[in-house]
């Protein structure tokens, strides 16, 4: 069966499928790259690291893809460096810059200036055609059923036919993708194509540790919580002694700040829990993953996973009844 092609700016991928940014550390160029060389489109996450580091990160995807596949980076408007990490990324000639948590007017002059097309995450039609209006080349909805920051209450299949119907630019559904089914399910209700963070992390490629990938493999229904971050906005996690501590406190000790937000609550350090699980403490930091994390039982590789998705995208489009 063959797959609707998706198309942003000047990327055509194999697949209608991007991979979503995940920081701190967890989507770096091991799984933009390996996304890419699968057909998707990877994302590198700009959120918690140097300038140095995104640098190396996006010139050592270009070596892995040889140049070929394409590769965007993420990155989070509420961070004072924002603007710094976008226009490096710029410069690095990346095929596109994606952000959430925030639009940025900005980010699309940015993107005229150095011809880097620039795609918003947005959870409502009004943000969307706001997007539009600034110049995005495309708008990623996301639902309430995706890990990390959530900007709606509201699930993906529920706001997506609103944004398809507000905007001529090419949407993509976020937010509880995990199969073929859900694959062939947006791109009937409009969606171009999906983005999926969470699939992703159970891969060999992702750059999170082992530990972090068995925290997801091992997850069982009921198993994540809503927890309100110091950005100001709540974000869906793996429960852990970590936000056990956090629900049931006011305020957690900082042990140093370095003022990474520009607005911050300062109940506690967002920055400093989510690098904590990266370096292989899953119990004391955050643990980000979409609602359906208990549905995951195994790691494999990107391709195994790509494959096996749209395998099970064909397989849902034959299923469905002929009118």
């Amino acid at each position: 069966m063959k797959v609707p092609q998706l198309q942003i700016a000047h990327m055509k991928p194999k697949v209608p499928i991007i991979q979503g940014g995940m920081g701190v550390k967890i989507s770096l160029s091991g799984l933009a790259s390996a996304v890419a060389n699968a057909g998707g489109i990877g994302i590198i996450s700009g959120t918690g690291i140097s300038i140095e580091e995104l640098k190396t990160h996006i010139r050592r995807a270009r070596e892995l893809t040889k140049g070929v596949g394409y590769i965007g980076v993420n990155v989070l408007y509420a961070m004072t460096d924002f603007a710094e990490t976008i226009k490096t990324a710029m410069k690095e000639k990346v095929d596109f810059i994606i952000s959430g948590a925030g639009i940025s007017r900005d980010m699309y002059s940015w993107g005229k200036e150095y011809d880097v097309p620039v795609i918003s995450i947005v959870s409502s039609a009004k943000l969307a055609k706001m997007s539009q209006r600034l110049g995005a080349a495309a708008v990623v909805v996301e639902g309430f059923e995706a890990g990390g920051h959530l900007g709606t209450d509201r699930p993906l299949f529920d706001i997506l036919p609103e944004v398809v119907e507000s905007v001529d630019i090419p949407v993509i559904a976020a937010g509880g993708i995990l199969h073929g089914d859900d694959v062939a399910k947006a791109i009937q209700m409009g969606a171009s194509g999906v983005q999926m963070g969470t699939r992703f992390v159970a891969s060999v490629e992702c750059d999170a540790p082992q530990n972090f990938k068995e925290k997801y493999v091992s997850c069982q229904e009921g198993d994540t919580v809503l927890i309100k971050t110091t950005v100001g906005l709540q974000g869906r996690a793996i429960q852990n002694s970590f936000t056990s501590r956090l629900l049931e406190s006011k305020k957690l000790k900082i042990e140093k700040c370095i003022s990474c937000l520009k607005h911050c609550s300062y109940q506690f350090c967002t920055l400093d829990s989510l690098i904590k699980p990266v370096t292989g403490d899953v119990d004391n930091g955050i643990v980000f993953a979409g609602s359906r994390v208990h549905e995951i039982k195994d790691i494999l590789s990107v391709q195994e996973i790509i494959d096996r998705i749209m395998k099970e995208y064909s397989q849902s489009v034959q299923a469905e009844p002929s009118v």
